[in-house]
């Protein structure tokens, strides 16, 4: 992967992607986030792809694959590449790419960047004595990172992960919506899993392998992603990759503060289709949302190309209340 460019520099073309998660429907969260990511690139003539991220498959739902496929296409979003339309870069489904993200676990092994961990959730909740987020857990006291990668012969039929050394020392990036930004992952989570024996990879290690082979150099995401960035860029480091500009947006939620969450169904862009809302009304008034227009006009994707502002985008989550929801609609819920 040819080394990139600032995405400030206006000579680079960027290179974009979807990835929705096939574990529910859409929200209006997502169509805001993916309307945001798919501006950020065609506004500027760039390219994109659409991947399915389908590893967790306690939770994906067979049927949501193709609804997700629907949603964004009904939004009137499109793509250069993915799995209904192909592309260099096939296949465009995590889960059939299973080889890919094993080649760059043996690549870390390699490097001793990763060790056998046998910790459980339990054991490092009970060992943790500092605070932390929610949605983060407890930071890993590093009870295994002594253990090479030839120790895990000796564990024999015992479950463990492989967890990747986090350094010492905060990772900085300038982001493209929050400017600079500056993380120690050693304090935010510590030493991260980047795949489970047997069981495969994890995020964090799959979406970089992905976005390196697809060429991706402009990631736009949720804000609730910002803790991921450093880890990520350490993938991207010991497996010799350059990484992408990343651009982290606020979340959009609930009037209680409350993240927009797929169980959520009256706000699913389905049930809003159902209910006779139409794309262009709805991305009219995400385009209200994002600051580039006073009034909600009904527009496609293709009307704000030449009025994108990533800047614009208001600095606080943006707050979906029912009667904003049933503004889209034309029948009573």
């Amino acid at each position: 992967m040819p080394d990139l460019q600032t995405a400030n520099d206006s000579r680079i073309i960027p290179s974009g992607r979807l990835a929705p998660s096939p574990t529910g429907g859409l929200h209006l969260g997502h169509a805001r986030t993916f309307l945001i990511a798919w501006l950020a690139a065609r506004s500027r003539a760039g390219r994109m792809a659409l991947r399915v991220e389908d590893l967790d498959a306690s939770r994906v739902r067979p049927e949501a694959r193709q609804a997700a496929l629907d949603d964004l296409a009904w939004l009137g979003l499109d793509w250069d590449e993915g799995p209904d339309v192909g592309g260099p870069c096939a296949p465009y489904v995590q889960s059939e790419r299973l080889e890919l993200y094993a080649a760059a676990l043996e690549a870390l092994k390699s490097r001793e960047a990763v060790y056998p961990c046998i910790c459980t959730r339990a054991d490092i909740q009970r060992a943790a004595s500092a605070p932390h987020s929610e949605d983060e857990g407890p930071s890993y006291p590093g009870t295994c990172s002594r253990r090479s990668v030839a120790d895990a012969r000796n564990l024999g039929d015992r479950p463990f992960a492989w967890r990747f050394r986090v350094p010492t020392g905060a990772i900085a990036w300038q982001d493209l919506y929050q400017g600079a930004v500056s993380v120690d992952p050693a304090l935010a989570g510590g030493d991260f899993l980047v795949a489970r024996n047997g069981v495969g990879p994890s995020y964090q290690l799959a979406v970089v392998v992905d976005d390196a082979a697809m060429g991706i150099n402009q990631v736009i995401r949720g804000a609730d992603l910002v803790t991921s960035t450093p880890r990520q860029i350490l993938l991207y480091r010991a497996l010799g990759l350059t990484a992408p500009e990343f651009g982290h947006i606020p979340l959009a939620v609930s009037p209680d503060g409350r993240r927009l969450a797929k169980r959520d169904g009256s706000l699913k862009l389905a049930t809003l289709r159902e209910r006779g809302a139409e794309p262009r009304r709805l991305v009219g008034s995400l385009a209200v949302s994002c600051g580039w227009s006073e009034t909600a006009v009904p527009s496609s994707p293709q009307d704000w190309l030449d009025r994108f502002d990533l800047g614009r985008i208001p600095a606080d989550p943006w707050v979906v209340t029912p009667m904003w929801v049933q503004s889209l609609v034309n029948v009573p819920p």
